[in-house]
């Protein structure tokens, strides 16, 4: 799963290190950010496992295994992540948990995490919050909270380049990801508003988008990832055209395709359904109709 060696592209004084594949996981795409006094990588991925750049300081934009591979090359570097992901950056116990997997794919997830994707946790790691400001001389890295895909989730705005690290919210065709434990549909969107009001030159994302030139083009893409969470909205409609139980939403599936299996797919779906459930409850727009069984009104 190991693959050594990363392109580099340069926005300004930007390095992304562009993991295999484009970043698609469990590859992803990091940042290097350099300024007279000192370096940051942001988000080390696999790539970074045997070819990592030189840096003072390690950002973490969330603590997800794709993002944090790469941390055994900083063993003596100061790392750094919101204060809400902070308890799962420092125990891969605390993060397998972030998952909500039954007692036997935990264990095979923890395993996973070790052995391929070499988490073994970061006590020492820092925390920080919203609108923390990172100084490398001439050039600052300001964190952006971003929560939805996980409670702690962050972008990262360095200037005077004008480059927004959005991470996770990675502009695909899948959408947003708001299946862990601590994620949230409200915050998602939020979050999503929350990078449109963000004028910069540059848009770069952990995975296959890679980099975003220009507000407008960004925006567009923007757009019609946020349009996902739209559509499953009317499949859900569409679905609850007659009583139906989560486990029938969950048996239909509003986030991954028939043929995606997996121990994480049936946790992912309670989860993704519940939530807009609630939502659509919320507006009025479905009804109880009888205990657990659920209609459009």
């Amino acid at each position: 799963m190991v693959a050594t060696g990363y392109a580099e592209a340069t926005y300004g004084e930007v390095s992304v290190l562009v993991g295999a594949n484009r970043g698609t996981y469990p590859f992803g795409n990091s940042l290097l950010v350099r300024g007279t006094d000192a370096a940051l990588v942001v988000d080390p991925s696999l790539s970074l496992v045997e070819a990592a750049p030189p840096a003072d300081a390690v950002l973490v934009s969330h603590a997800h295994e794709d993002h944090i591979a790469g941390l055994g090359s900083y063993a003596d570097v100061p790392v750094h992540v919101h204060e809400a992901d902070s308890a799962a950056l420092r125990s891969r116990e605390a993060m397998v948990a972030g998952f909500g997997l039954p007692a036997d794919a935990a264990a095979s997830a923890d395993e996973k995490l070790r052995e391929h994707f070499h988490v073994h946790g970061r006590p020492d790691a820092v925390s920080f919050a919203d609108g923390a400001v990172f100084d490398l001389g001439g050039r600052t890295v300001t964190a952006v909270h971003l929560p939805g895909h996980t409670a702690g989730h962050c972008g990262f705005l360095v200037e005077p380049d004008g480059f927004l690290f959005i991470a996770d919210v990675d502009l695909t065709s899948f959408g947003p990801y708001y299946g862990d434990v601590s994620s949230s549909l409200a915050d998602f969107e939020r979050s999503m508003r929350r990078c449109r009001e963000i004028d910069a030159r540059w848009y770069g994302t952990s995975h296959q988008k890679g980099v975003i030139e220009g507000a407008d083009e960004f925006r567009k893409r923007l757009d019609g990832y946020a349009g996902v969470v739209a559509r499953r909205d009317e499949t859900l409609l569409a679905l609850l055209d007659e009583p139906r139980t989560v486990a029938d939403i969950v048996a239909h599936r509003l986030v991954y395709r028939p043929h995606v299996e997996g121990a994480h797919v049936e946790p992912v779906e309670r989860r993704t359904a519940v939530r807009h459930l609630d939502r659509l409850l919320g507006k009025g727009l479905v009804a109880e109709v009888e205990p657990g069984r659920f209609r459009t009104t």
